[in-house]
């Protein structure tokens, strides 16, 4: 399969990287510092698995980066894993990329512009201003064309050209309206034959709402506080304002048929085991980059306000995660 990634972050730079090094044909859109050292040193992977001893293994990716998709046409598969916070500008870039068999695997934090298609119809035909703002991302990538991909794994850029990964192989894929399918099977098997635990989801909207649980209240309280996970669990207060907006969140799933079938507690148990970890939106903040607040947060409480589930904390919360982004210019005013 032709696989293009569009976003050569950490996330698309280790998927890519991967694919690259089992022998598919890989290229990607980047630009600046990233696009130089891809186009003239390949793409870097260090892998996290050799450090249980000796030097960490380091591969060299084949990956033809670009910055113009018109340079490469249309692909099998387009992997785009842009941050959110830039989605609404790469969406109409992404036009030449696309034939009339290409797949696009949506491997992005938070809830996505194609999240209601296949399930709920009158949601799904509303405008969401917190994700897609005159559903012009719907327009530029229709549903059709998607395969949701769930992410549980953690690498980072240790700069431009080089991802390092930290721990964890698993990616969950799945059809947006739902369902198995031929394609969902092949994506699978070729992300499987990267090196990565790859499943198919029948229902991608749980496995994306299940992670969203957890990580719209730990990133940006993290982002706030510069605290890392193990810090914010340890605080009572804290924690306590975190599960009841993670209660709030369950109510809302219960209402649009995504239940979670566990605790805040017995997720932050889940949670505690990566330890004094840094959320991607505290890296962020420390960077000087945008923080990916509406996919994470304001959406779930725009979906509060539509549906009339109070959630008085997730908007606390979120405000006070935007102040604090808006103050250090990253956020838009």
């Amino acid at each position: 399969m032709r696989t293009c990634i569009f976003g050569l972050g950490a996330v698309g730079g280790l998927i890519g990287a991967r694919l690259a090094a089992s022998g598919a044909e890989v290229s990607a859109i980047a630009r600046g510092a990233t696009l130089a050292a891809v186009a003239r040193d390949g793409l870097l992977l260090v892998e996290a698995a050799a450090a249980q001893g000796g030097a960490p293994a380091q591969t060299v990716a084949p990956v033809r980066a670009v910055d113009d998709p018109a340079l490469l046409g249309p692909q099998d598969l387009v992997v785009v894993s842009v941050k959110t916070t830039g989605l609404a500008e790469a969406a109409p870039r992404i036009a030449p990329l696309i034939g009339p068999d290409t797949v696009v695997l949506s491997a992005m934090n938070g809830v996505p512009w194609w999240f209601f298609d296949g399930l709920d119809a009158a949601l799904a035909a509303r405008e969401w201003h917190s994700i897609d703002p005159g559903r012009a991302i719907a327009a530029a990538i229709p549903a059709e064309r998607v395969l949701g991909c769930v992410v549980h794994l953690a690498c980072a850029v240790e700069r431009p050209g080089v991802v390092r990964h930290v721990q964890g192989r698993r990616l969950i894929v799945g059809e947006a309206r739902g369902g198995d399918s031929e394609r969902a099977r092949r994506v699978a098997a070729l992300l499987a034959g990267a090196g990565f635990e790859a499943e198919v989801s029948p229902r991608i909207q749980q496995d994306i709402w299940f992670k969203l649980w957890g990580n719209m209240t730990m990133n940006p309280v993290s982002a706030i506080t510069g605290a890392t996970l193990d810090r914010i669990l340890d605080d009572p207060l804290v924690r306590g304002f975190v599960s009841a907006a993670m209660l709030e969140a369950s109510a809302i799933g219960e209402r649009i048929g995504l239940s979670i079938p566990i605790s805040p507690e017995q997720r932050h148990q889940v949670t505690r085991q990566l330890g004094a970890f840094k959320t991607s939106m505290l890296q962020d903040v420390e960077a000087g980059r945008p923080v990916e607040l509406d996919a994470l947060i304001a959406i779930v409480a725009e979906i509060g306000r539509v549906l009339g589930v109070p959630t008085p904390n997730v908007e606390t919360l979120f405000g006070l995660a935007r102040l604090h982004a808006r103050t250090r210019g990253l956020y838009p005013a």
